[in-house]
């Protein structure tokens, strides 16, 4: 397999890791984990979504959503990538991709799609998550 195909295959799988991180339930803690080993210890994620921009670090990332979708508030909660499209260049890549999440608040079933940016450096250990910044699509 040429070398591109076999990069592109390897960041599509760190993006289905990421985003495979975000589903309610009592493994939340244990998913969470999974997140950290995608993102780099100092990247950056952003959320343009709302009224504010919200800038996290990994942790401050982490933790409310692991109280969030392991709480039970959020029922049948997931998230998923709808496409992606992936520019690489040598040792850095960005992956632009839509994605959908549903879930149940309540017994109300909920849908919601936005568009996220991921950035991405090869390492050592291959390709990591360095920054991600998203939006969500008006209620």
């Amino acid at each position: 397999m040429p070398a591109e195909e076999s990069d592109d295959r390897e960041i599509r799988a760190v993006v289905d890791r990421f985003f495979a991180a975000f589903v309610s339930g009592p493994e939340a803690a244990a998913r969470a984990d999974d997140l950290r080993a995608v993102l780099l210890p100092e990247a950056l994620l952003v959320s343009t979504a709302g009224a504010t921009r919200a800038s996290y670090d990994v942790e401050s990332f982490i933790a409310p959503r692991v109280s969030l979708l392991g709480s039970g508030t959020l029922a049948d909660f997931r998230e998923w990538a709808v496409h992606a499209r992936v520019d690489r260049f040598g040792d850095i890549a960005q992956v632009w991709c839509g994605y959908a999440k549903s879930w149940r608040r309540d017994g109300v079933a909920m849908a919601g799609a936005g568009t996220k940016s991921l950035q991405l450096v090869r390492t050592e250990d291959g390709w990591r998550i360095s920054a991600v910044a998203w939006d969500d699509e008006p209620a």
